[in-house]
């Protein structure tokens, strides 16, 4: 995991108990530093927002789009292994509100690190570890095709290998 802050969508009830399970399992480290979320700002697209980003940079910039941005009905695809690496992840479509709001969100001012990937919003699985071919195949078989709506959006500061520190949290009511 990078340093920085990342913006991600939390996820709340059923669904964010049976990710937090899968957590637990497959990267007990990821389940332990982070709440299961979407990320949106951080790892793709744009990287995270530079480390020191105070809450009220992240207020002033992120409060008008998420007041701007309705709740984002959404649900996960099936799982891979992210880009030539050990990640797994639940992606999410790339188009579409996901899209729209990462890229006001990565045009809003705030100073990003360079992304290492192109924009993927994602729930990542297994992060930390090296995973086995039986865990990976374990893994990539999960199916979560109920779907979910996105109404809030968080800023992580984040400093591995730390607990990340929720710097801000914004409510999508447009």
């Amino acid at each position: 995991m990078r340093n920085g802050v990342f913006i991600v969508a939390e996820l709340f009830g059923p669904l964010r108990e049976r990710v937090a399970d899968i957590q637990r399992e497959f990267d007990p480290k990821l389940a332990r530093v982070t709440p299961p979320h979407v990320t949106l700002i951080g790892s793709s697209g744009a990287g995270p927002a530079r480390f020191g980003t105070t809450a009220a940079q992240l207020i002033a910039a992120i409060a008008p789009i998420a007041a701007d941005t309705p709740p984002i009905p959404t649900r996960f695809l099936r799982p891979l292994r992210f880009m030539q690496t050990q990640i797994v992840v639940l992606p999410l479509d790339v188009h579409g509100p996901l899209r729209t709001l990462h890229e006001r969100i990565a045009t809003s001012g705030l100073e990003f690190e360079r992304a290492r990937f192109t924009f993927y919003p994602h729930c990542t699985l297994s992060f930390y570890p090296t995973i086995t071919a039986h865990k990976e195949q374990r893994l990539l078989a999960l199916r979560m095709d109920e779907p979910f709506t996105i109404e809030r959006i968080q800023c992580y500061e984040t400093r591995d290998p730390l607990p990340s520190k929720k710097l801000a949290e914004f409510a999508l009511t447009g």
